[in-house]
């Protein structure tokens, strides 16, 4: 993987991206834009953010290249919700976790090479490559209902969307993003009716779940309590999928009463994606280590994702982006201190978004890209 940044002072934005640009075929980026003056008003750093995208498109790395999903967090939703008003055809979600440098938002994007992209008239965004169809159900909610009915409603309108196109949730979701409003008290309700619905689909301990992030976040709907985020592929085997367990360090989410994978691995004729879920300070028995500790905490969830990416024959050096949860504000400098010390040219946020733990400080998620080559299956 390799790391780059781009400063336009008279943007006032900062762009880390990283490039997994094989020999042949399509590079892959995830790229993330944040603001440098956080005394911009709002819409002045919502601005200067959509220029600095425009003028990143134009640059020679990105030519070829189509920007597939964006996910824009920012520090108030239901205000800021009329920023993103003109319709787009590039997979796009807001939500409110706060960036914790101390302005209104900050984007990330994930974009491919040599792909075409389209929003059907349903809101699924389609990313085609020659040999497999991407599919990307954002924002997906329901405003009635307390957080299981919600779940229930959510998981509902995603499976008849994947069944139009002959797909399900057991056999083609790779991930999804659960944002559940004020978790301490809503996550329980999500929890439950998610296990009932992957019952019902063919997700049980005995089968697998899918890698996932349940985490604090805020729709620009004030009654939505869960909003859901998903990506799918159409035409993947059974046999392209492996998940990710590392029991030496963690312990099967079930036994603590929850449904998701700790990691997914994705097996291309080329390469591998491998999702990391949420990853917190837990041992191999569910307990949280290092209560009220902070950098031990980190240490330790960082521990857990190279557990992880190992099991995938992967390491640290081909993450492409770090997303760091926070449940206290007053966390941020020594978090920003210890990610600048261990990777400084890493993409990566920190966010304020309490974990489903209340004593959990922080999570972090990522993914990584690998290249390898395995001729039974056809390239990414």
């Amino acid at each position: 993987m390799t790391y780059n940044q781009y400063i336009w002072d008279d943007l006032f934005v900062k762009i880390t991206w990283s490039s997994f640009m094989p020999e042949k075929d399509a590079a892959e980026f995830y790229i993330i834009a944040e603001i440098l003056q956080p005394t911009l008003s709002g819409q002045e750093q919502f601005n200067c953010i959509e220029q600095a995208v425009k003028r990143l498109s134009e640059i020679e790395t990105f030519k070829n290249a189509v920007f597939v999903w964006k996910r824009y967090f920012v520090s108030d939703a239901i205000n800021q919700h009329s920023w993103f008003s003109s319709p787009s055809q590039v997979a796009v979600t807001v939500i409110q976790q706060p960036p914790l440098n101390r302005t209104k938002l900050a984007l990330l994007i994930y974009a491919v090479e040599a792909a075409s992209i389209h929003k059907e008239n349903d809101g699924t965004v389609v990313m085609k490559r020659p040999h497999y169809t991407h599919l990307y159900n954002l924002q997906l909610h329901e405003k009635q209902g307390d957080s299981g009915e919600q779940t229930r409603v959510v998981f509902e309108q995603f499976t008849k969307l994947l069944a139009k196109r002959n797909c399900t949730l057991e056999a083609n979701c790779l991930r999804t993003w659960l944002f559940v409003q004020n978790i301490d008290r809503n996550y329980s309700g999500m929890v439950r009716a998610r296990k009932e619905i992957f019952e019902v689909s063919g997700l049980t301990p005995q089968t697998h779940y899918i890698a996932s992030t349940g985490i604090e976040g805020q729709s620009v709907h004030p009654e939505v309590t869960v909003m859901m985020d998903a990506c799918s592929i159409q035409e993947i085997k059974r046999e392209q999928i492996s998940y990710l367990y590392a029991r030496s360090n963690l312990n099967p989410t079930h036994e603590y009463g929850v449904t998701f994978e700790r990691g997914t691995c994705i097996q291309f004729g080329d390469r591998r994606h491998i999702l990391i879920s949420g990853t917190a300070s837990i041992d191999n028995q569910g307990n949280i280590l290092h209560p009220q500790q902070l950098e031990k905490q980190i240490e330790r969830a960082v521990e857990n994702v190279h557990a992880l990416l190992a099991e995938a024959e992967a390491g640290w050096q081909d993450v492409t982006h770090l997303i760091i949860y926070l449940r206290d504000i007053a966390d941020y400098e020594n978090t920003h201190l210890y990610f600048e010390k261990h990777c400084p040219e890493m993409p990566r946020l920190i966010l304020l978004a309490p974990v489903c733990r209340p004593g959990w400080l922080v999570e972090v998620e990522c993914s990584a890209i690998k290249a390898a080559s395995n001729n039974k299956f056809e390239k990414f």
